[in-house]
């Protein structure tokens, strides 16, 4: 899948999350990718991170982040 897909994704899911309390949010989102996401998503958003020019929002790339280390998927 396209990086750009990818990131368009994760930011819905964050933006579903943006009712609760920002921390709770990221952790709902990088909760959610861990739970719905194919193991090969995850590691291609993941990679995403290293970029400057994702398209990822700012809570996006923490849940992200928060996925990476908790996961250690990439």
């Amino acid at each position: 899948m396209s990086p750009d897909k990818l990131a368009y994704m994760a930011n819905q899911i964050a933006r579903a999350f943006d009712h609760l309390p920002h921390d709770k949010a990221v952790s709902a989102t990088a909760e959610h990718l861990r739970l719905f996401w194919d193991v090969r998503m995850r590691q291609q958003i993941v990679a995403q991170l290293a970029h400057s020019d994702n398209k990822l929002a700012p809570s996006t790339r923490e849940a992200v982040e928060q996925l990476r280390i908790s996961a250690k998927v990439a």
